[in-house]
């Protein structure tokens, strides 16, 4: 019996040792047939990889840069940093256009969509600018809708048109921020 289970034993060695020679076999066939394709998306993988690292590296620099700029212009009024800001970031160099247009009144050439409309709105409140608020509280979406409407009633009642300065009030919704603005300039218009 020890003869037969030796046998046994040996027969299932040479099977565990044929399989595996064949899975070598065909794993040393697939990669001959399919070399090529396997360097190129080992190549593909560790050059995107390193230029993703590389390019958020450079992100990052250029925001670090960016911000500085933005600190540099805002403190000294510096021209050059602005052209860097242009350079390195465009939204934040918007954003220093916006801050100083309104510091000095004056419109600027921004194209951030809620800077664009609240600059336009300062200047028409500055200028007195009845058209141009009109037009700036008439956009669906903009920010300060119900609040330029009652600047718009403002000018009206400085310019003692009452009526219309009503009409417009009542175009602000309750539970807008504005309304109590609006109601207590409704009530002055009561005895007008």
């Amino acid at each position: 019996m020890s003869i037969k289970d030796d046998v046994n034993y040996i027969k299932n060695e040479l099977n565990s040792e044929e399989k595996f020679l064949e899975s070598f076999v065909k794993t040393e066939r697939f990669f001959k047939k399919y070399k090529k394709l396997i360097f190129g998306l080992l190549i593909v993988a560790i050059v995107g990889s390193v230029s993703f690292f590389v390019k958020s590296k450079i992100d990052e620099s250029n925001l670090y840069d960016a911000n500085i700029a933005l600190n540099s212009f805002l403190e000294k009024g510096d021209k050059n940093s602005l052209e860097e800001l242009k350079e390195k970031n465009r939204d934040l160099y918007e954003v220093a256009l916006y801050l100083d247009a309104k510091n000095e009144f004056k419109s600027a050439n921004i194209n951030l969509k809620y800077l664009k409309e609240l600059l336009d709105f300062q200047v028409a409140i500055l200028n007195s600018n009845q058209t141009e608020l009109d037009l700036v509280s008439k956009k669906a979406d903009f920010l300060l809708k119900d609040y330029a409407i009652f600047n718009q009633a403002l000018m009206l009642v400085d310019s003692q048109k009452y009526e219309e300065a009503r009409e417009l009030l009542s175009k602000i919704s309750e539970d807008s921020r504005a309304f109590e603005l609006a109601t207590l300039l409704k009530h002055h218009l009561v005895t007008k």
